[in-house]
């Protein structure tokens, strides 16, 4: 089969890890030469290290518009061009009670990184693209879609990063150059324990709930993997989608359509096996509750 992104270049940042990590694996493998931008050097030095010469890492704090558009120049320089940019990176912020409770700073933070860091992205993509064409891909999240009592924040950002991208779709549709969004769902990664360090929980219980609520509000009976948001993200990248722009993809495997039916003659639970008093676990199922549907490439990681 013919690589379908050989020749091409491409940027994804907060590709050190997640689905970010999963994107930039996929786009080489199918011959792309990626830079992979993250605030996490460690993680983004291995990662490029191991896949090879076609991988390249760069320190990027995507809330500095000027070092977002350094890294375009800088990636233009070394390739030849730019044909992709991929804007991942994402913070979830601190995951407070109540929005009541939630610190000016940490607005600022969220929407810096999520918001400023997309449109800085897109931006600077365009501005290398301007002559060429190219694709632009910004993730969202299921969160930027659907209402929910949690993270306002972080929501507020995702459904902007929506309604920027389609908007700015039109005006550089002209330039042939495409602006997509993925809105992927609760997708657990190997990071998915450093929301537990959040909330001062056990990674191990934590991440058993989250799993079963995503369940309990998925159709489809597997969860998503990292891959899933990858071969959404390649099909945009590719000339599969050359007619399709300013279009929202959500990868969630059903949740934000409604959850999933009941099997057949299958009873409600049953209420008399519980205990009087609450426990532990009652208490962490309570706090988790009202996050689990942001548990995705941004909530669970921070990386910018």
């Amino acid at each position: 089969m013919v690589n379908e992104l050989s020749g091409k270049v491409a940027i994804v940042t907060g590709g050190a890890s997640g689905l970010g990590q999963g994107i930039a694996e996929k786009f080489v493998a199918e011959g792309a030469r990626v830079a992979i931008a993250d605030i996490d050097d460690e993680g983004g030095a291995a990662l490029a290290a191991a896949l090879g010469d076609r991988a390249s890492f760069h320190h990027l704090d995507v809330s500095d518009p000027d070092a977002v558009g350094a890294l375009t120049d800088s990636v233009v320089e070394q390739f030849g061009g730019l044909d992709v940019m991929v804007n991942n990176a994402g913070v979830s912020g601190t995951m407070h009670p109540s929005y009541v409770s939630d610190d000016l700073a940490d607005f600022h933070t969220v929407l810096g990184v999520n918001l400023l860091g997309v449109m800085a992205g897109t931006k600077h993509a365009a501005r290398q693209m301007a002559s060429t064409g190219g694709s632009i891909i910004n993730i969202s999240s299921i969160g930027g879609i659907q209402a929910g009592g949690s993270v306002m924040t972080y929501r507020a950002s995702k459904a902007a990063v929506i309604h920027f991208s389609k908007s700015v779709a039109i005006e550089l549709a002209q330039q042939d150059i495409r602006v997509n969004v993925i809105a992927p769902g609760s997708i657990p990664t190997p990071l998915l324990a450093s929301s537990a360090v959040k909330m001062g929980a056990d990674a191990e219980t934590f991440t058993a709930i989250i799993r079963s609520m995503m369940a309990a509000n998925r159709p489809l009976a597997r969860e998503g993997t990292a891959e899933d948001v990858a071969e959404a993200a390649l099909f945009f990248a590719t000339d599969r989608s050359r007619y399709v722009t300013a279009t929202l993809l959500p990868v969630d495997g059903g949740t934000i359509a409604g959850p999933p039916r009941p099997p057949a003659g299958g009873a409600a639970p049953s209420s008399e096996s519980a205990p009087d008093q609450p426990t532990a676990e009652d208490d962490l199922v309570d706090t988790v509750a009202t996050t689990a549907d942001d548990v995705d490439s941004q909530a669970s990681i921070t990386h910018a």
